[in-house]
């Protein structure tokens, strides 16, 4: 029997030890309640559980065990990503799924990394979402055409280091080099070399294109 402590963890009981049994794992509650909905209407599948952050994923995962997570990414608190790679160093054979608004190929190739059995795009299709997870249940790795793309494209480009991508997201906030510099504690002829060698690994001219692919990459978030 469900408890009431249960229900107001998002738990649910599975009703069937045959079916696959999934945790949905999004911040916002239409999206969350959609899926649950489209799930439980599968013969195959049940919600066990929901979570509406990445600390709330982890301990929901080690409670319940289920057989595929489904993940967001930007959440509020600790990332998808982070809840992800805990998940993982819990449980090395976790299958999580990774379902996301974001194609960019540097958030796809971070949750692969961290193994992501999967990568999905929120706008796919139901039938296509449900077959990815049982795709991802099977033991398939599972990508989105649009994030295959992507990373086919990419996979000749060099990746920006850590220090880079500071002055990036700086760059996107609307701050000056001068202020950049200040920020990172930096001389502002360090931060235009950063900004030249960015310039060269996107392959854009200016600060303002540069911002645009590290958004579109996901190598800097919102």
């Amino acid at each position: 029997m469900t408890t009431n402590a249960n229900r107001a963890k998002g738990v649910f009981a599975s009703g069937s030890g045959e079916k696959i049994r999934i945790l949905v794992v999004d911040d916002h509650e239409l999206l969350r309640d959609g899926v649950v909905a489209f799930v439980n209407r599968q013969p195959d599948m049940v919600a066990v559980g929901q979570a509406t952050t990445g600390t709330e994923a982890i301990e929901a995962y080690r409670q319940l065990r289920p057989d595929v997570t489904l993940m967001d990414l930007q959440m509020p608190g600790m990332s998808g990503l982070d809840a992800l790679e805990a998940i993982r160093a819990f449980d090395p054979k976790a299958c999580v799924l990774v379902l996301t608004t974001f194609t960019g190929d540097v958030q796809a190739t971070r949750a692969l990394r961290a193994g992501a059995a999967g990568y999905v795009l929120k706008n796919t299709l139901r039938r296509e979402l449900g077959h990815a997870i049982r795709g991802a249940f099977q033991g398939h790795r599972i990508l989105h055409p649009e994030v295959a793309q992507a990373l086919a494209l990419s996979s000749d480009q060099e990746e920006l280091l850590p220090r880079e991508i500071e002055v990036l997201a700086l760059a996107a906030r609307g701050k000056s080099n001068k202020l950049i510099a200040h920020t990172l504690g930096l001389s502002e002829d360090t931060v235009k070399a950063r900004f030249r060698s960015i310039f060269n690994k996107l392959d854009v001219t200016d600060r303002t294109h540069a911002v645009t692919v590290g958004f579109r990459r996901g190598i800097i978030d919102l």
